[in-house]
């Protein structure tokens, strides 16, 4: 069954709505840029709400090894997800001992991974635009036909774009064996619903 990320999550509700429906991870987003960004004593706060459940994992942007020490004394989580290249994902594996997964933007089939230096999985989505302020995040999506017959070198995730009326489409064409959401269930930038949420999920598990 595919498995769903909900990024961003920020608030009791949209994290409560998050474990009711199913998710199978919980992404919790260290960049200050982003309208979904939290502390790690909110993270914290957050993740206490539930034991167990979705595994966590943290979205850092080219983060310095010394504030992603800091994040993960405050809460622990699962995984990391990190926007930089593969030599900073295998200082971030070398000091955390966590799993990472590297985000990559595609725009041409040329963009997609053919190996892996140090991380344990991928989240593919559309590259950012030249005038954007965040690397990921930006709800756009892109022509998934290029990741069809793509021999993944590691598990990863189709994020960009996605919402409940375009996910089951998607994951047809790309052969996504996850997918990852932020802005596809939220009412505003950084605002979840749990409507959204669960027919997203509902709809990328069916």
């Amino acid at each position: 069954m595919t498995k769903v990320k909900i990024c961003g999550i920020n608030s009791d509700a949209a994290f409560d709505a998050t474990v009711a429906a199913g998710a199978d991870y919980v992404g919790f987003v260290f960049f200050e840029r982003s309208p979904r960004f939290i502390t790690g004593p909110q993270a914290a706060a957050l993740s206490a709400r539930q034991v167990g459940g979705p595994q966590r994992v943290g979205l850092f942007v080219k983060p310095d090894a010394a504030f992603v020490q800091a994040v993960l004394a405050e809460v622990k989580l699962d995984f990391l997800q990190i926007y930089g290249d593969a030599a900073l994902c295998a200082e971030m594996t070398r000091v955390t001992g966590l799993p990472v997964w590297r985000a990559v933007g595609i725009a041409t089939p040329g963009d997609l991974p053919g190996a892996v230096v140090a991380e344990t999985g991928f989240i593919i989505e559309a590259a950012a635009p030249k005038d954007a302020t965040r690397p990921g995040g930006n709800a756009m999506t892109f022509d998934w036909s290029v990741l069809a017959g793509w021999q993944a070198p590691a598990p990863w995730l189709l994020g960009g774009g996605l919402r409940a009326d375009n996910v089951a489409q998607a994951i047809n064409i790309s052969g996504a064996p996850g997918v990852d959401v932020s802005s596809g269930v939220e009412t505003s930038p950084g605002v979840k619903s749990a409507v959204l949420i669960r027919q997203f999920i509902a709809a990328a598990k069916s």
